[in-house]
């Protein structure tokens, strides 16, 4: 029997639904979060868990898997997956398989400094970026960056601070928000790190955003990728999006895959402007929230995932998404038990 833990589910109850879908008759899905969320109740049981940062989070969940027989844990939550990663050899220890990349690969996604230095050592073309207000000032001043500029936490996640400056003064005023906005939100804690230099400035590529998922076997070696046109955003979320031929796409997911060697899903988000050119604009090691769009269009991953786990070989059918299938999110309302 194989039974599988999803930590930090948030509010992503269709990766719940799918990986049940995955392993009916094989085993169970269990899920965690820090917060009780509706998505919890769709697991075949969940626990609420201590804060990802609390000094027991690591026990607490060794001691669950242990209870329920669970053999492999996957995240759904960026500052989640640095802290697993951190720990990745102690759940082995105790028969646990944690599907994530190695610390160093998470810091460079987490840390969108850190991606746009990898992207720039790897010669894959990225926004020009910059750390600090005064390196702004002087790269606006010699004509090297020109309005508008998108501001950005350095350890962002979905929608949180994330502004378009026009001239000086909304550059100045934005500059004082985001860090106040990092400062009272859970961005926090990983911004703590690097709290004089924790804002991005970036100049504002304009172009068709796409999506890319970037699929690695448990040894790092590349799988396969899907690629989708995003349609329409809402919250720093894909919320409408359509699969189209990854050709053109190939060469960059290859080259991310080969240089970053992450495990599992690699979430991209590209922008292709008006002369043709492919600028690489974030990095998510995990399933990121435009993945439903991929598993509408055929692709299985969880179920590839599982297959894995129990020592089966790679199907390619399960990773082939059909192409110019449009697809968008809803909401819908449910009864909280």
């Amino acid at each position: 029997m194989l039974n599988i833990l999803l930590t930090s589910v948030g509010r992503r109850t269709y990766l719940i639904d799918y990986f049940k879908e995955a392993m009916k008759d094989i085993g169970n899905v269990y899920a965690s979060n820090s917060e009780y969320t509706y998505t919890l109740s769709h697991a075949d049981d969940y626990v609420i868990t201590p804060p990802i940062y609390d000094e027991g989070y690591i026990s607490f969940l060794i001691s669950y898997c242990s209870k329920y027989e669970i053999s492999a844990i996957i995240s759904l939550f960026d500052i989640d997956l640095l802290i697993l990663a951190k720990y990745k050899n102690v759940f082995i220890e105790n028969g646990i398989f944690v599907i994530v990349a190695d610390e160093n690969i998470i810091r460079i996604c987490n840390d969108k400094w850190m991606t746009y230095q990898f992207l720039a050592q790897t010669n894959i073309k990225c926004p020009d970026t910059y750390l600090s207000l005064n390196d702004v000032r002087i790269a606006i001043d010699s004509g090297m960056l020109q309005y508008p500029i998108i501001l950005k936490p350095r350890w962002g996640m979905g929608s949180i601070g994330i502004f378009i400056a026009e001239n000086n003064e909304e550059l100045n005023i934005f500059t004082r928000k985001i860090y106040n906005q990092i400062f009272n939100s859970y961005l926090k804690y990983e911004s703590k790190q690097t709290e004089n230099e924790c804002i991005l400035y970036q100049e504002l590529l304009q172009g068709i955003e796409y999506g890319l998922d970037v699929f690695n076997d448990f040894n790092s070696h590349f799988v396969s990728v899907v690629a989708k046109k995003k349609i329409a955003m809402r919250a720093g979320e894909t919320d409408i999006a359509e699969t189209v031929a990854s050709d053109e796409f190939m060469e960059i997911a290859k080259k991310l895959s080969t240089k970053l060697k992450h495990i599992g899903n690699l979430d991209v988000d590209i922008i292709k402007t008006i002369d043709g050119t492919l600028y690489v604009l974030e990095l998510n090691c995990r399933f990121g929230g435009q993945y439903p769009f991929s598993h509408v269009a055929g692709v299985n991953y969880p179920k590839q995932i599982v297959m894995w786990l129990m020592g089966q070989n790679t199907d390619q059918d399960l990773l082939c998404a059909k192409q110019g299938v449009r697809s968008c999110k809803d909401l819908v309302p449910v009864v909280i038990e």
